[in-house]
């Protein structure tokens, strides 16, 4: 281990700023850990919990939940925040569904989140794997919920009514940051055509809840977050989850602060006034977070919702 001499050094050579503590968390070690970190292996599976350095890792893997990486490990984008690897993605992987839906039986997965990386390179942007995930998850784990955390298909035609149309349970696609930050940091998409995505979903299928993340941090004023979350709720959004960015590596984008717990409760408060059903706002709150108890009850209250309007 470093000195702490060393160890400031190199955060004025990387320009790394030190964490303030209510960022910091335990490493996982506890045997469900383990164990699921062999047999996502032993399956050829990727986690995005591995592959982001998700410090919420231990407590969710304890809950059973996880969220699996489809469409391999390699990325066709760059985006200044992400630290998945980026480069010539592999062939898609014909076992993955049926392994997906194995994986989640054997961990008795309560809720499962399927993601992906990019994948501009095929013809559907990977659609078609997501459906064939869902049917096979569905299929072998009839009680386990199915969030669904997308690229935005770069507008392959279909690809976005042929996912929907596979019935996920949450639809998640992110806007990660305000309209002004997109050049800088998620370069390649667009902020109203990632809003129109999950437009088309609830067009698609009233039942299935939409859901959509931030990063703050990243140089954003409260008042565009503000803006965002209208921007949002006009598109129907259901869910919210805002959480502190944190540069994965010295080559990522920097951080601009640490946004203090106080001021995400506040960000809290204010989307509960805006509508939004659910929100997950908190410095380490990641896309894939979702308290499952509240998401039954959600659950339950859209179906008699909708059958009461048939």
């Amino acid at each position: 281990s470093m000195t702490t001499e060393q160890k400031t050094t190199e955060q004025k050579a990387t320009g790394y700023q030190r964490k303030p503590d209510w960022l910091r968390v335990k490493a996982p070690t506890s045997k469900q850990a383990m164990e699921t970190r062999r047999m996502m292996r032993s399956k050829n599976l990727h986690t995005v919990c591995e592959e982001a350095a998700c410090p919420n890792l231990g407590e969710c893997w304890q809950k059973k939940h996880a969220t699996i990486m489809i469409l391999g490990d390699t990325c066709t984008r760059a985006c200044a925040f992400c630290n998945v690897k980026t480069g010539r993605p592999m062939q898609v992987d014909p076992l993955e569904p049926m392994n997906t839906a194995e994986a989640c039986a054997e961990m008795g997965l309560n809720h499962i989140v399927i993601t992906s990386v990019d994948r501009d390179d095929l013809d559907d942007g990977g659609a078609m794997q997501f459906v064939k995930v869902i049917r096979a998850i569905r299929d072998r784990c009839p009680t386990t919920t199915i969030e669904i955390l997308t690229p935005d298909f770069r507008n392959k035609p279909g690809a976005i009514e042929m996912v929907a149309e596979a019935k996920p349970d949450v639809f998640n696609h992110n806007l990660e940051t305000v309209p002004r930050n997109y050049p800088k940091i998620r370069p390649g998409a667009r902020y109203y055509q990632s809003l129109r995505l999950l437009e088309t979903v609830k067009k698609v299928d009233p039942s299935i809840f939409t859901k959509s993340g931030i990063m703050v941090g990243l140089g954003e004023e409260r008042m565009e977050v503000s803006q965002v979350m209208d921007d949002m709720r006009m598109a129907d959004i259901d869910f919210m989850t805002i959480g502190q960015y944190l540069q994965p590596t010295p080559r990522h984008a920097k951080v601009d602060r640490f946004v203090t717990p106080a001021e995400f409760k506040a960000y809290e408060r204010m989307a509960k006034g805006k509508g939004f059903l659910m929100i997950s706002s908190s410095p380490l709150t990641r896309s894939s977070y979702l308290a499952g108890d509240d998401f039954a009850l959600l659950k339950a209250a859209r179906d008699k919702q909708l059958k009461a309007a048939e």
